[in-house]
């Protein structure tokens, strides 16, 4: 009998071991795609893990913050260029710190795509391109369902940056070429095409996205981008009824290195019981996720923010938006400077500054620390400390893990962060125009 538990218990070993190790080389179920950050064990980019500082990781992560922030409020309907701001190969998570696995063309093939819920435009280096970083490349001849957009289709003169010249030879148009620039000194050169996406189980048939030629500097993200946006050309709108215009997420922390988290796409398997809050659109900003924030409390405190601070302006691009690619929440200055101000009277100092966050303090002084809400129209959302703190191993400080837009972005924007929306479920139900936000653990 105690050689057959022996044996039994062996077995059960090997069965979780070996489902351990084949987590990374599948998705979590029919629509609900396992969401991998660079520091986790199943990114495919050979990132470092998580140094003995897990504070200066951070740091170093949300200094390119301000670039995001610069992009975002430019986000405005135009037809100049796009520029993104995506750091170098080697630190190339910036705008997203999450990817996803994608399947393009039939047969699929791999790629692993950042999320991005502020852009709409879907893009992957393919097979030939001139500068592309990655060895994993877009093979369009391979796919038999593969084919260019020609600029007379819509979808042609939705697309940033586009560039479609006259043949002049008065029969037929080009092919659909556009030029997109990223962080100032990096850009790619693209052809709109079509071919079947697949997510999960799932297949979106004819999906419009960018096939990159050429790339200048090393900005770009190595296996393309995903876009979540609310535009016309997101996956939302060209899924059509497949995900009735509703998908979630579950971000996992940076310091999950063993863990993914997950982004359920349409209704089913969403949670039923879950408070929400009205999106907000922007017709001059169509692929942000704006939100009514109303107020914060720091503890018990309301914070004395000016409505104008928080209010959204279609106008002039004022608001909140909930956002991926940022790592960490920032607020217009005022705003933010009244939220940090309370806070330190409610902790003990002295306070010092690190990188982005400029209040640190004695870790064993955060026992007192106050929770934060944020305050939505129709539901309050108390951030819990992990979210709220950020802790150093190599000294004994706790920072504050929040922001104030940078003085030299003119940003009217309130960006929530991914550090903030770590191991919580965010609803977007784009068909209904609301967001929903619910405590989950991301593993």
């Amino acid at each position: 009998m105690a050689l057959s538990i022996a044996t039994f218990l062996l077995i059960t070993l090997l069965s979780t071991t070996s489902s351990a190790s084949d987590s990374c080389a599948s998705s979590k179920g029919n629509s609900d795609l396992s969401i991998i950050h660079i520091y986790g064990k199943c990114s495919p980019f050979n990132p470092p893990k998580p140094s003995s500082s897990f504070l200066n990781t951070v740091i170093n992560m949300a200094s390119k913050d301000p670039q995001r922030l610069s992009y975002l409020s430019s986000l405005v309907v135009s037809k100049k260029p796009t520029i993104v701001p995506i750091a170098p190969a080697q630190n190339l998570f910036n705008i997203g710190n999450y990817v996803v696995k994608a399947k393009i063309g039939t047969p699929g093939q791999l790629m692993y795509m950042v999320l991005d819920t502020s852009n709409d435009n879907a893009w992957v280096p393919c097979s030939g391109c001139v500068g592309c970083t990655s060895n994993t490349l877009f093979a369009p001849t391979t796919s038999s369902t593969y084919g260019s957009v020609d600029c007379s289709v819509p979808e042609c003169t939705q697309v940033r940056g586009l560039s479609c010249t006259s043949t002049g030879s008065g029969s037929g148009s080009s092919a659909c070429f556009f030029n997109q620039s990223y962080g100032g000194d990096s850009s790619f050169y693209a052809t709109l095409s079509r071919d079947s996406l697949g997510l999960a189980n799932d297949v979106v048939p004819n999906y419009a996205f960018g096939c990159i030629s050429a790339v200048s500097g090393n900005a770009i993200p190595p296996q393309g981008l995903l876009g979540l946006g609310r535009g016309s050309m997101s996956l939302m709108s060209q899924s059509g009824s497949l995900y009735s215009g509703v998908f979630s997420y579950c971000l996992p922390s940076f310091k999950s290195y063993y863990f993914s988290g997950s982004l359920k796409l349409g209704p089913l398997g969403q949670p039923k019981n879950i408070k929400t809050t009205p999106l907000l659109k922007n017709p001059r900003r169509p692929s942000l996720y704006y939100v009514n924030l109303t107020s914060v409390s720091v503890g018990r405190v309301q914070v004395p923010i000016a409505p104008e601070q928080l209010g959204f302006d279609s106008n002039t691009g004022a608001g909140t938006i909930i956002d991926s690619g940022t790592v960490i929440t920032r607020f217009v200055p005022p705003a933010y400077n009244a939220i940090r101000d309370e806070f330190r009277k409610q902790v003990k100092g002295p306070f010092s500054s690190l990188g982005a966050f400029d209040t640190c303090f004695a870790s064993p002084n955060e026992a007192g620390a106050p929770a934060i809400t944020l305050h939505f129209e129709g539901m309050d959302l108390k951030l819990p400390m992990e979210n709220t703190l950020i802790h150093s191993s190599a000294t004994p400080l706790a920072c504050l893990a929040m922001a104030a837009a940078p003085n030299n972005v003119n940003s009217v924007l309130n960006v929530i962060a991914n550090l903030q929306q770590q191991n919580l479920r965010i609803l977007f139900d784009t068909a209904n125009s609301r967001v929903g936000i619910a405590r989950e653990v991301c593993n």
